[in-house]
């Protein structure tokens, strides 16, 4: 979790307030290994920035490919009601094929969009950096604890949060405890047969900055899924 930076104001967000406090501690001199030092500062310099850092660029990619998702999900549905009412004709006129896009419900592309960006890319990219700071090495014995931890810890989290969100929006959080009886449990394991491939293979070759938007591109069938679990 030391990978984590400072966030305290505008300045610390980015960074730029604990870069000025460094310069101005530097001793005057042995400035030949203040040079060669440079590019290890750097990092440092986001390690110590005197708090959290918001992780703007996986938050960003998460929130579009849970919209992305949903999007799907949404559309998916509509055409196969509209297929259903029209049995003796398996072709949409073009009026139809409007009425599917124009009929999007945008609540409920924000709820699941907001959940990608304020929760699920935050919260996962905080989680893949605490299991690489936990397990450093890449041994086989390493990866298969990442993916266990992943299933067994984040898996029932993600499922937890997002009915908790969707129930807030839309203001059924005293019917949350019968979702999660209905539908939490065979929902987390369709997941496992999903995602220990996906994460065996993110843990394996992904690199740590690129783990959320791998997983996030994953979750675009996912969120599919989830997106239709949620709306039944």
């Amino acid at each position: 979790m030391d990978a984590l930076g400072g966030c305290g104001g505008a300045g610390g967000f980015w960074g730029w307030n604990g870069f000025d406090q460094r310069r101005k501690k530097k001793p005057s001199g042995d400035r030949g290994k203040q040079r060669n030092s440079g590019s290890s500062d750097s990092v440092d310099v986001s390690r110590n920035a005197g708090g959290y850092r918001f992780p703007l660029k996986q938050a960003v990619t998460a929130g579009a490919l849970t919209f992305t998702g949903d999007t799907i999900a949404q559309l998916s549905g509509r055409w196969k009601k509209r297929t259903a009412l029209k049995q003796s004709s398996s072709e949409l006129d073009e009026g139809e094929l409007w009425n599917i896009f124009s009929e999007h419900d945008w609540i409920r592309a924000l709820r699941m969009s907001s959940y990608g960006f304020l929760l699920y890319g935050p919260g996962s990219y905080a989680w893949y950096q605490f299991l690489d700071h936990s397990l450093p090495k890449p041994t086989a014995t390493n990866l298969v604890l990442k993916v266990l931890l992943n299933q067994v810890i984040l898996g029932p989290s993600v499922i937890a949060v997002i009915f908790a969100w969707n129930n807030l929006w839309l203001g059924k959080l005293s019917e949350l405890g019968n979702k999660y009886q209905k539908d939490a449990l065979p929902t987390l394991l369709y997941g496992f047969r999903f995602w220990v491939p996906v994460s065996i293979l993110n843990f394996w070759v992904v690199p740590l900055q690129a783990r959320v938007a791998f997983m996030s591109m994953g979750s675009v069938f996912w969120n599919f899924y989830l997106s239709s679990t949620m709306s039944k």
